[in-house]
């Protein structure tokens, strides 16, 4: 079993992300920006990370591409696409870079949905949620690309229930 963390905008959290990370058995793990925390910060050591608007370390790339296991990743903290607007512009940059998973934040709203070939996935926010009282972080997993959960977990470690999500790529 594969299994993706995702989480975003912790804004300066740190005891948070050491917490998420030693949690669980993981192989890889994404932070979509607005740490608000040196690029090299230990808390971020692991962790494939994006510019959010509230980082100010120029060292973080706008996006990344990266592949695990049969699925390819985009990542990128979202204010560059709008993605408060909607999602089209995130899904088409995607699209160029042949990426099935989208991973971003900027809005604070947890979720996750399966558009065509692309699964989008916002974590919502380990620090200052947005439309629900949890401050959460999602944890996707799969054996097979054609059967993938996408599940939301508190900072504390509750899976959050009605959010989780299955997709098929």
């Amino acid at each position: 079993m594969t299994k993706v963390l995702i989480l975003s905008d912790s804004h300066g959290l740190t005891d948070e992300l050491t917490v998420i990370k030693e949690r669980h058995q993981l192989e890889l793990m994404i932070h979509c920006g607005d740490s608000e925390l040196e690029m090299d910060a230990k808390e971020l050591v692991g962790f494939y990370k994006v510019a959010g608007n509230c980082d100010y370390d120029v060292r973080y790339p706008n996006e990344q591409t990266i592949e695990l296991d049969g699925v390819t990743f985009y990542i990128t903290h979202g204010h560059l696409h709008n993605v408060k607007q909607n999602l089209l512009g995130i899904s088409h940059r995607a699209e160029e870079e042949k990426a099935q998973v989208i991973c971003f934040g900027h809005t604070h709203i947890a979720g996750a949905e399966q558009v065509g070939m692309q699964l989008l996935i916002n974590p919502g926010s380990i620090r200052l949620p947005r439309n629900r009282a949890e401050k959460t972080y999602a944890i996707m997993e799969w054996e097979n690309p054609s059967a993938i959960t996408v599940d939301f977990y508190t900072v504390t470690g509750k899976k959050v229930e009605g959010l989780t999500t299955q997709a098929s790529l």
